[in-house]
Parts: structure tokens; C-alpha cells; sequence
């Protein structure tokens, strides 16, 4: 069973003071979690979390993982005006982009961010745009082909868009070298959502050789090597969590074995975690309002895939507990006795967050909980069918509450139209 980081008391009281949906957030818990993460990797000095803004762009959480030294890892420019606006410094800042906007290009360099070279094009496209090359750069590798652990395979490089190939790689590294960089950077994320303890240090072996080939045959200082994300979450119950520690430790031991013997041991190890870092410590809140039973038993709730759209996008997994209302009976520890698609009201027929979901019997106002959407939960949302986006709540330590984003209003919605005569309308009866 997953449980839930609030109680069904303390759910009604926040509902009742923020209209559902909305997205909860558990302080406490992202707080422990980015100590675990920091102790994992204390044995490297340099080690840094460059947390991946597109799992979740709100300031209010990412500056709360910046009290633990954590940058960001940006790929747009609104992402990079997110850092620069929490004072985050051009080193702490991870610019990890493709097909990349000139401008975007620009504000990194304005910025002082690390680039993170995706393709070898953009090395004389960055110099026409946005000037000579950093001192400090890193380009991203692509190996190709299928990335295989003991387990199974996880993922398909061969059909990713981002990286470059070895030879590419190596040609990179001696452009950017006779361009005036000093500091050079290796990265590569080679599989999304892993649930094993193998795959960061699989990855750092493979890194780690071919950083060693790459300072010997370039001659050029291999500073870091960014390890990116792809450490996962259990969105199922029966699902067993990465142990972090075993995760660290296992990279550890391929750096001691493939860096130090290469007189290698000052590299800083570099992660971009967003889904690891706060997937499990949010959750999407919402309310059933209406049963339709024609030939299935629909549950439909006030969210919709607007909130959440990994379900409909990708046919995603999210738990959901019933908690109940005020009242009522805590439900969150009921047998699940009812078979119900969860549906929301966009009219897509894929807007549903479960489908013949075994769950305890829901009534009409019944809170629900659907859990981990932490990372790529609020972030990927959108305004279909005119639907407005909903607010961000922290739970924070001590059991108090801050709305740390509102819900957007129909004068959001409309805010783009006021050239217009009819959008300025729109905005007034807003």
C-alpha cells in the first residue's frame, strides 16, 4: 500500500481553505530526501545535484533544495530566468538544451551557465550568436544502440534524439579545446524512470573510460562528469525504491577503480535529478463530483488531464487513494471492493487517471489522492479546452500550509488576446 505524506483530517482542512484540484507538496519530505542524496555522494568533494527544472519550475521548491547547495539544470530560457531570478551563480546553473533558440543560447552565455553542447553544429552556431566559447564547457554523448543492465534492457539511445556519437565526441572536445575552453564536461542520460540501483553506476563506468580516453587522446582537463537523471520512483505499490546510498556507493567504487588509477580522483561528480528529487512528494488533490454507469463504472473527479497528463499521454501508472470527506469515514485504509475508470472532464476519451482501477467505493465529494506527482506532474500541464490550471500548495513542516502557486483565472487564459478588441472584452468579463 502507498501512503500518503497527509492525513484524511489534515486533507479536508486544506481543501476546505483551497478549492480542489491542487497540487500538494511535502516539505519534510523533499528535505530528507536531498539529505539523503548530499550524504550519498559526500565522498566526492565537487559533487553537485543540478536539479532538472522541467520536473517542476516552482521557485518555492526549488529554492528550498538550493538551501542544500543544489544548481539547476535548465533547458530554455524561461528556465534560466527561474535560476538567475533565485540568485542562482552562472556555475551552478546547467545549460542542457537541443535544438537550441539562438537567444536561448545567449542568456546562457550572458548568464555565465554551463553549456552542455547536445549536437557538434552548435559549437560555431553558440560562437555566432552568442560570442566565444566559455572557458568551462560539457557536451552531451550518445552511444547508441540499446542500453542493456543485468535485469533487462532499459532504453533505446539508438532512437534518442539527444548526443553526440563517440567520434563526434572526441572531435568536439578538440574544437571547443582549440577555441580557448579549459574545463571540459561529460554527459549522458541513457534511460528514463530506472527502479534499479545499477544503472547510475553501469552509466559512471561507461563515463568515466571514456573520459579517460578523451583527456589522454585530447589532452584537454576533464573537470566532471554529469551523470543527468533517469533514477526513478516506484509509482506502483509493489514496486521496491532505489536505495540512494547503494546508488552512491556504487558509483564510487567505478570511480576509485576507472578515475583514480588514471590520476583522474579531482573530477566532481554531477547529477540532474527531477523526477528522484520530488516525484514521491507531491500529490494531485481532487474531488469526485459524478458516477456515470452506462457499460463501465466511471468516476469522474474535478481534475483532469490538464493537471496530470502522464495517464493520457503515456498510460502512466499513478496510485490513488480514497480518502473521504468531512464527516466521513478515512477511507484511506479500505479494501478496494469497486472496479472504476477515474475520469476528468476534457473531452478526450483518454482523460482518465485510472482505468478498471480496483478502489475502496467512492461517494460524490470524496477527497482523492493521486500520488507522486511531484516531478512532471504540474509542470506538463496545459489549458485544453479552456481549462485552467490549478493551484500549488507546500504542507510544510510543522503542518502549516502556503499557497506557493494560485490557480490560474480565466484573465490568465484571456491575457493573451488583449490586442484585440474581443480579447479585451474577454478579460473584462473575467
Amino acid at each position: 500500500m502507498k501512503r500518503t505524506f497527509v492525513t484524511k483530517d489534515q486533507l479536508v482542512q486544506i481543501a476546505e481553505h483551497y478549492p480542489t484540484p491542487f497540487h500538494l507538496y511535502d516539505e519534510a519530505g523533499i528535505r530528507a530526501n536531498m539529505e539523503a542524496v548530499r550524504d550519498a555522494f559526500s565522498w566526492n568533494p565537487g559533487f553537485r545535484e543540478y536539479f532538472a527544472v522541467k520536473a517542476n519550475p516552482n521557485p518555492a521548491l526549488i529554492a528550498i533544495l538550493r538551501e542544500y547547495g543544489c544548481g539547476c539544470d535548465c533547458s530554455s530560457s524561461a528556465e534560466l530566468m527561474i535560476a538567475d531570478a533565485l540568485g542562482v551563480p552562472g556555475p551552478q546553473i546547467m545549460f542542457s538544451s537541443n535544438d537550441t533558440p539562438a537567444a536561448d543560447f545567449k542568456l546562457a552565455r550572458e548568464l555565465g551557465a554551463i553549456v552542455n553542447f547536445d549536437d557538434i553544429s552548435h559549437i560555431p552556431f553558440f560562437e555566432e550568436v552568442a560570442g566565444p566559447i566559455p572557458r568551462t564547457v560539457s557536451c552531451r554523448f550518445n552511444p547508441g544502440g540499446l542500453f542493456r543492465l543485468a535485469n533487462g534492457i532499459m532504453d533505446n539511445p539508438g532512437d534518442s534524439k539527444y548526443g553526440m556519437t563517440e567520434e563526434q565526441l572526441f572531435e568536439a572536445f578538440r574544437m571547443l579545446r582549440d577555441r580557448g575552453a579549459k574545463t571540459f564536461g561529460l554527459h549522458a542520460f541513457l534511460a528514463s524512470n530506472t527502479v534499479t540501483n545499477e544503472y547510475y553506476p553501469a552509466l559512471a563506468r561507461i563515463l568515466f573510460e571514456l573520459a579517460v580516453r578523451l583527456a589522454r587522446e585530447t589532452g584537454v582537463h576533464v573537470g566532471f562528469v554529469n551523470l543527468s537523471g533517469g533514477v526513478g520512483i516506484p509509482y506502483r505499490p509493489d514496486e521496491p525504491a532505489n536505495d540512494i546510498r547503494a546508488i552512491g556507493e556504487g558509483v564510487r567504487r567505478a570511480f576509485e577503480e576507472i578515475l583514480v588509477p588514471a590520476d583522474m580522483g579531482d573530477v566532481a561528480i554531477y547529477t540532474e535529478m527531477g523526477r528522484f528529487m520530488l516525484g514521491p512528494y507531491g500529490c494531485l488533490v481532487t474531488r469526485a463530483i459524478h458516477e456515470k454507469q452506462i457499460y463501465k463504472d466511471y468516476i469522474g473527479v474535478d481534475a483532469c488531464a490538464a493537471d496530470l497528463m502522464r495517464p493520457a499521454m503515456y498510460g502512466a501508472y499513478h496510485h490513488i487513494t480514497v480518502m473521504g470527506q468531512a464527516d466521513g469515514p478515512d477511507k484511506s485504509s479500505w479494501p478496494a471492493t469497486r472496479t472504476y475508470d477515474v475520469t476528468g472532464g476534457l473531452c478526450e476519451n483518454n482523460d482518465k487517471f485510472a482505468i478498471d482501477r480496483a478502489l475502496p467505493e467512492v461517494e460524490i465529494g470524496d477527497l482523492l489522492v493521486i500520488h507522486d506527482t511531484g516531478a512532471h506532474g504540474y509542470s506538463m500541464g496545459y489549458n485544453y479546452n479552456g481549462r485552467l490550471r490549478s493551484a500549488e500548495v507546500l504542507l510544510h513542516a510543522d503542518g502549516s500550509t502556503e499557497l506557493i502557486r494560485r490557480a490560474e483565472s480565466p484573465a490568465d487564459y484571456f491575457a493573451t488576446l488583449d490586442v484585440l478588441p474581443v480579447g479585451r472584452e474577454l478579460i473584462a468579463r473575467a
